[in-house]
């Protein structure tokens, strides 16, 4: 096959046959799921979000029990548990740990990697990235604003020709707006050594969301992911990409109130931000486990436009696998008949 050369990078990065990676998404993203995608060929990462110690610590183990190849774990660097986690997979020496929501500190990246895992690092922006890299980071994960969940300013097809054409000193991964073979096979031929996606596989029958939440998924077009806005400076809030509905509505008010409450001394900035991430992390959970998606939070990257269909995690790569292989192939006669 002509796309295992494009395999390679990163193959020899994950430690799987399919450098295919599903996002950690929190409320999803669980031991079931990670363990379906294992198994399967891809790699998988456990979402630890806010998630207790003890927790996280059962859905790895868990992880490990329903799957024999490796996974990664996904820690927000912004969340209150953050340290602890940290420290629980240097413990349980886990394969690759990925930092998203923040910059972490390089000792902490440092005491990662001491304890023998290959760390990722999410970059939204080209100076984050050249940053996170010059922090000793092995891998970077460029995210473009396509993506789902909480999203940085800057669009994938920018952050390839800005990173993706210029770093060849560490293996970089590619998300945001990813569900097709077809192109996951240029990605790979513009240097990325895999790709990630999350909302493709929030529709699998593996996937523990809600079916009322994957029937949203299904109804939704690419344009109904919107991203929200920020009201005050002072109140530096993470846009999110949602499907639109009665939460995103929801979250304006809470920004004007928390500004209200900040105008009138009666929070800070931090407690304000802090916030504003539990009103998602409890909004998501109210649409994805309990399926209110009038007023929960129905986090969807813009390629919600392009599933319609729930599948089997085994037949999503194969589907991403073939078709990919079929591009490259087309690709292939269209040079050959131009040399002739």
């Amino acid at each position: 096959m002509l796309l295992h050369k494009f395999f390679n990078a990163g193959r020899r990065f994950l430690g799987c046959e399919i450098p295919i990676m599903c996002g950690a998404m929190t409320w999803v993203s669980d031991s079931r799921l990670v363990g379906a995608l294992g198994n399967a060929g891809a790699f998988g990462f456990l979402a630890g979000g806010n998630a207790p110690v003890e927790v996280l610590k059962q859905e790895i183990l868990s992880a490990r029990e329903l799957t024999e190849k490796p996974f990664g774990v996904n820690l927000i660097t912004l969340a209150p548990v953050f340290q602890d986690q940290v420290k629980l997979v240097c413990d349980l020496e886990c394969d690759i740990v990925a930092f998203a929501g923040g910059i972490p500190r390089e000792n902490e990246i440092r005491m990662v990697q001491d304890a023998g895992a290959r760390v990722i690092c999410f970059a939204p922006t080209a100076p984050l990235a050249l940053r996170l890299i010059k922090m000793g980071t092995d891998a970077i994960m460029l995210e473009g604003s396509e993506a789902g969940g909480h999203i940085g300013p800057v669009s994938l097809s920018v952050l390839l020709q800005q990173i993706l054409f210029e770093v060849d000193s560490v293996p970089v991964f590619v998300a945001g707006g990813i569900a097709k073979g077809r192109m996951m096979a240029h990605l790979l031929m513009m240097g990325a050594a895999g790709i990630q996606m999350g909302t493709r596989f929030v529709m699998s029958d593996e996937c523990k969301a809600h079916s009322d939440f994957k029937k949203a998924f299904r109804r939704a077009k690419a344009k109904d992911a919107v991203a929200t806005p920020q009201f005050d400076s002072r109140l530096p809030v993470i846009p999110v990409r949602a499907l639109k509905n009665q939460g995103t509505v929801e979250f304006g008010k809470l920004q004007l109130e928390l500004m209200t409450r900040i105008n009138n001394n009666e929070m800070d900035n931090i407690q304000a931000q802090y916030a504003v991430e539990n009103f998602w992390t409890g909004a998501l959970r109210d649409a994805v486990v309990d399926g209110d998606v009038k007023k929960g939070s129905l986090m969807a990257g813009q390629s919600v436009g392009l599933v319609d269909r729930i599948m089997p995690i085994a037949g999503i790569i194969d589907e991403m696998v073939v078709d990919a292989e079929a591009e490259l192939n087309r690709l292939n006669r269209i040079f050959n008949d131009e040399t002739k």
